[in-house]
């Protein structure tokens, strides 16, 4: 029998399903492969047995052949450490994005390329295209879905053997292709977890790898307001799960997350969505990755997001030729820029590439980066 040209990776989910019956569909020799990378807890939230079972039910319904491979110590090894040693040191992780680079498009290219397949195809809402003799990542046609900022950390190799069967299509029409040709994940609801590790109360996943250390919540004066049960459980700008009740000498408005001093263990927070405490106009990253392999020039403008479905930002991007390190700057002031977070760089639907947001110029950060020199 003779090797598939593209193997599909199958997650159990309507994206990949669709991604599969296009490309089958358009006559291309394909097989599937479901990816297990995180082993089932006893809670049983993590549901990838379920999973499993959809992207069989899928695959036989297409009838084309699909593969398992465990990738479960990789994913433990190559983003799961990362993930908790980031969140231990007060910072918040963006692991789909280490999953892309790390799981998706290494090892399962990897063993693409081992069962003899020239390529990859994922149900990520990008495109891939070739401009001169340099392959692009493009923003997708849905915009609403696109999926390019997790995929920043691409490069050439990668894009060459890689296809987005969905990147023109609207998630509207995916169901609706879905649901025509019978596939058993037509109505399936989309997954919102961690990458792999499924959905579940996060604080509770969490603390089984970062125990609880209680401590305060402080005004950004030092005025006590409540207790939390560990600073790593919160993000910058939060507002779910203060539980700060009515406080004399405050007025009845939400409380924020504004800051984390980790050193003191104590949470900084904040009333108001819009509290001067949570902005700033400047950050810096750890090193860059570029698509293209280089940068387009030592500084330029662009725009650039923050978080994934943010709308994009106008920046101005200044490299330092050492380090690779980048120095942004907003002409707008910016909402709770997050280190661990990434930025990604982007000039009109074209795709640059990103880094990790090392520090911000936010007045808490500033203050707290002063008193630890």
């Amino acid at each position: 029998m003779n090797a598939p040209r593209t193997i599909v990776g199958m997650s159990g989910g309507v994206d990949s399903s669709v991604a599969a019956l296009l490309l089958r569909d358009a006559g291309e020799s394909i097989a599937g492969l479901f990816m297990q990378n995180w082993n089932e807890d006893d809670d049983g939230e993590c549901r990838a047995e379920d999973d499993r079972r959809d992207a069989v039910a899928v695959c036989g319904r297409l009838g084309i052949p699909i593969h398992f491979r465990d990738f479960s110590r990789e994913y433990w090894s190559g983003v799961f450490e990362h993930f908790i040693a980031e969140y231990a040191a007060g910072r918040t992780p963006n692991p789909d994005v280490l999953c892309n680079r790390e799981i998706k498009f290494r090892h399962f290219l990897d063993a693409a390329h081992a069962l003899g397949a020239e390529r990859i195809a994922t149900g990520h809402y990008a495109r891939v295209a070739m401009a001169g003799d340099r392959w692009r990542l493009l923003r997708a046609a849905d915009r609403g879905k696109d999926q390019s900022y997790f995929l920043h950390q691409l490069g050439q190799a990668q894009l060459a053997a890689t296809v987005f069967p969905l990147g023109e299509l609207a998630k509207t029409r995916v169901r609706e292709l879905a649901r025509e040709a019978g596939l058993p994940t037509a109505a399936k609801k989309d997954s919102t977890g961690i990458c792999f590790i499924g959905e579940r109360d996060f604080r509770g996943f969490l603390a089984r790898f970062l125990p609880a250390r209680e401590g305060e919540m402080q005004t950004p004066d030092g005025r006590v307001v409540g207790r939390h049960p560990g600073v790593f459980y919160f993000t910058l700008g939060q507002r779910e799960g203060l539980q700060i009740g009515g406080v004399r000498g405050f007025d009845a408005a939400p409380w924020y997350v504004v800051g984390k001093d980790v050193a003191r263990n104590v949470l900084l927070v904040d009333q108001g969505a819009d509290s001067p405490y949570l902005h700033s106009t400047r950050l810096w990253s750890e090193p860059a990755h570029w698509v293209d392999g280089a940068p387009p020039a030592g500084r330029f403008d662009c725009t650039a997001q923050t978080r994934y479905r943010q709308q994009e930002e106008p920046c101005q991007v200044s490299i330092d030729q050492t380090s690779g390190q980048l120095e942004i700057a907003f002409p707008r002031p910016q909402r709770a820029v997050t280190p661990g977070q990434s930025v990604v760089l982007y000039a009109g639907d074209v795709c640059l590439g990103g880094a990790v947001i090392a520090a911000t110029d936010a007045p808490l950060e500033r203050q707290l980066r002063g008193a630890a020199a």
